[in-house]
Parts: C-alpha cells; sequence; structure tokens
C-alpha cells in the first residue's frame, strides 16, 4: 500500500522536523519516517474497518427501533438490505483485519456520535434511496454501493479528518492518499475468495523500503552539496530568503535526482512540484519548478545525471 507518493511526503516532514529539531540523529529520523509510514498502514485498515463499524450501528438502531413502546410497521419489518450487505459482511470477518483490529487500541464504536451522523448523511442520499428500492441483491451490487458511498461522504469528511488528528498526528496528510488505497481495495474484493481475501501488502516489495531509507539518507548526508547547486542556481540571490519548505522541498528533490538513476528526472521533478504546492506558499510550486529546472540543466551539462 505504501507507495513512492506516500514515501515522498514522509520524508519531507522528517527532514523538516530534523533540521527544526536539531539533536536528532540520523538513526532517530529514519526509525521516525518507517514508524510514521507504518501509522499510514494502520490509516487504511482503520478506514477500511470504517464500513462495518457503520452497517454494525445501523443493525443495533434496527433492533432498539424493535422495542419502541409503539413500533411502527417499519420499526417491525424494516429493510434490512443495507445491513445484510454481502460486501461489509466480508470486509467484517476479514482475517487480516480481525487480527488487526484485536491488537488496535483505536475502535469505531467509541465514536457513535460521527457513525450516527455518517450512517444519516447516508440514508439521505440518492445513492443509498435508489439502492434500497432496488429489489436485487448481488454482492457487485452492494460492493458497488460502499464504493459510491465512500467516495460521497468518507473522502472529504471534515469531521472525520477531526477525529483522526486527535487520534495520530500522523495522520494529518495521510488521508488523501489513504482514501486512493482503500477504492483500489473495494474494487479488488471478490466474493469467492472470503474471508481469506487479502488487502493491499503494506509495502509492495523491499524496494520501496529501501528507497525511503535511501532517500532519507541522502538528502540529510549531502545536503552541503545539493544546497551548493541551489546556491548556484540563485545566482545573486542569498539563499537564506528562500522559503526553508522551499528548500527542504528542493534538496529532497535533488536526492532522488542524483541517487535514482532509475527514475526519470521528469518524473522527480513533477512529483516535488505537487509536493511544494501543498506544504509551502502560494507561489512555491512556479518557484520550485523553475529552480529545478535550471538545476538540471546544470547537471546534465556536467554529466551528474542523464
Amino acid at each position: 500500500m505504501i507507495n513512492r507518493v506516500l514515501i515522498r511526503l514522509k520524508v519531507v516532514q522528517i527532514v523538516y522536523a530534523y533540521y527544526k529539531n536539531s539533536g536528532k540523529s540520523l538513526k532517530a529520523a529514519e526509525d521516525e519516517m518507517f514508524f510514521s509510514l507504518s501509522k499510514a498502514y494502520d490509516l487504511y485498515q482503520h478506514l477500511l474497518l470504517l464500513m462495518p463499524a457503520v452497517t454494525h450501528y445501523a443493525a443495533d438502531r434496527i433492533e432498539f427501533n424493535k422495542t419502541k413502546l409503539r413500533p411502527t410497521e417499519s420499526d417491525l419489518n424494516p429493510n434490512r438490505k443495507f445491513v445484510d450487505n454481502l460486501f461489509v459482511a466480508q470486509v467484517r470477518c476479514n482475517e487480516q483485519l480481525v487480527k488487526f483490529d484485536e491488537k488496535s487500541k483505536f475502535n469505531w464504536i467509541d465514536h457513535s456520535d460521527f457513525l450516527r451522523r455518517l450512517l444519516e448523511s447516508i440514508e439521505a442520499s440518492d445513492i443509498y434511496k435508489e439502492y434500497m428500492a432496488d429489489e436485487t441483491t448481488s454482492y457487485e451490487q452492494d460492493r458497488e454501493l460502499w464504493r459510491k458511498l465512500y467516495k460521497a461522504f468518507v473522502f472529504e469528511n471534515k469531521e472525520l479528518d477531526t477525529i483522526l488528528e486527535d487520534i495520530s498526528l500522523y495522520w494529518n496528510d495521510d488521508k488523501p492518499i489513504v482514501d486512493t488505497f482503500v477504492l483500489k481495495t473495494i474494487k479488488r474484493f471478490e466474493q469467492k475468495k472470503g474471508s481469506a481475501q487479502l488487502i493491499l501488502p503494506e509495502y509492495k516489495d523491499l524496494d520501496d523500503m529501501d528507497y525511503a531509507r535511501r532517500l532519507l539518507r541522502a538528502s540529510l548526508a549531502n545536503a552541503e552539496d545539493y544546497r551548493n547547486l541551489m546556491s548556484a542556481a540563485t545566482k545573486n540571490w542569498d539563499l537564506s530568503r528562500i522559503a526553508f519548505m522551499d528548500v527542504i522541498v528542493m534538496q529532497i528533490a535533488l536526492a532522488e535526482l542524483l541517487s535514482f538513476n532509475d527514475i526519470p528526472a521528469s518524473v522527480t521533478l513533477n512529483e516535488y512540484v505537487e509536493i511544494a504546492k501543498y506544504y509551502s506558499t502560494p507561489k512555491s510550486s512556479s518557484f520550485v519548478n523553475g529552480m529545478l529546472d535550471s538545476i538540471v540543466k546544470n547537471l546534465r551539462q556536467e554529466g551528474r545525471i542523464e
């Protein structure tokens, strides 16, 4: 699940913190990076478990409504299509998620008010109403429902963002990327695999772990070289006048350019320009783009990159 987009973001965060919290060793920074990446994988699993949590809340409400002093016909004979969703039933019993949930200190049940409001929003939607009105039932239909609901109600949910931020500072910037992997996982689920259905692994392979380690080490170990390249590109401009985050982003971009020949320079430049948009000032992306483009031209002339 952890890809290079997420790794780049984490390296930027860790390198920034490394300089702001002077005295931290390279080993400590590396440990912090991998711990932060592991927390992103935790978030991925928690978000998958949100779907059965909402469904469980809806099922509990159905049972409660039956105990009313004067239950209505709909209370006594409710439409159970949503709570009996075949896809959610598979997620609920998924072997990997069950093991994770048993060890986790975080539980969606502790946020029942959020679950209630999320369920109310879902039930008020056309997505839900059309699904419930359809008398046919299939695993594919049930899975597609949650793909749509996740995009509509979980992707940009400010209340959810606040809850996650309160739980872990590591999740502040992770959710938009992790959301894409949750959607990918929903599409990958197959009914025939039952509880043994595999979710995405934490790392696709050892190469990504090595990439993260090498990128962080190069960013810090060769910082003087990279900043000299920046100073040369700024000509008569003092490097200290550049926003500190811009310097960090360019420093890591140069580490990638000079340490990973298999990654095209255009890919590296595009990725770090996007990071500058997210983390720094409104004008940073165009400034970083211009600076890196100039440095890349110089590096090519010197034969340091292709």
